[in-house]
């Protein structure tokens, strides 16, 4: 642990993976990979690990604690973590569940095109290729696992369904993060197709 001052609230925290299991018999972890620049890792020695704000550990009152990444690799579409405090599967069984982060204010800087996909995440997502705007849903998550695209995982406008919509660049016309608002200009009939329900 580090004299390093913590941030206080979730939202100043840069999600990087999300542990899911132990791998291997040294205290290595499995997790899913939450950013945009997992060859960051590399980078990275100092890390945190918090609660997801959902989760019973957060209820609980877990503090977030800093840890030392001492290897990692890429592993079938996620990625494993070597902590310096994990020695045993049981070490790792305890950090199940956990967000591997750090301090919203060192994520690497990016060009003025582009944006970090989870500051999506809460945005009204308005398609824009009609005559008159229309808003889909919100943003509730982004699916990076399911192909070359990432797919954002909308929740429909006055209803309970789930749309998925690939996050196409051609899609794409504007961003505006300050007024949770993203505007695409989706193909006929691409809503529809992408509602499981309806599909």
């Amino acid at each position: 642990m580090t004299g390093t001052e913590q941030p206080e609230t979730p939202t100043e925290w840069a999600w990087l993976a999300r542990i899911r299991r132990p791998q291997g018999r040294k205290g290595e972890v499995f997790a899913d990979i939450l950013t945009d620049f997992p060859e960051k890792f590399a980078d990275r020695r100092q890390l945190w690990l918090v609660a997801d704000p959902d989760s019973p550990r957060k209820k609980a009152g877990l503090v977030p604690r800093e840890v030392e990444l001492i290897a990692h690799w890429l592993h079938k579409g996620g990625i494993v973590l070597h902590f310096g405090h994990s020695n045993s599967i049981s070490d790792a069984e305890t950090l199940a569940g956990l967000i591997v982060a750090i301090p919203l204010t060192d994520r690497a800087p990016l060009a003025d095109d582009e944006v970090y996909i989870a500051d999506l995440i809460g945005c009204a997502l308005v398609d824009v290729a009609g005559a008159t705007p229309t808003t889909v849903g919100q943003i509730d998550d982004v699916d990076r696992a399911a192909g070359p695209v990432a797919l954002l995982v909308i929740h429909a406008s006055g209803s309970q369904e789930e749309i998925l919509i690939p996050f196409a660049k051609s899609y794409l016309r504007a961003i505006d993060l300050t007024a949770r608002r993203v505007e695409m200009a989706l193909p006929d009939g691409l809503v529809e197709l992408n509602t499981p329900s309806k599909s």
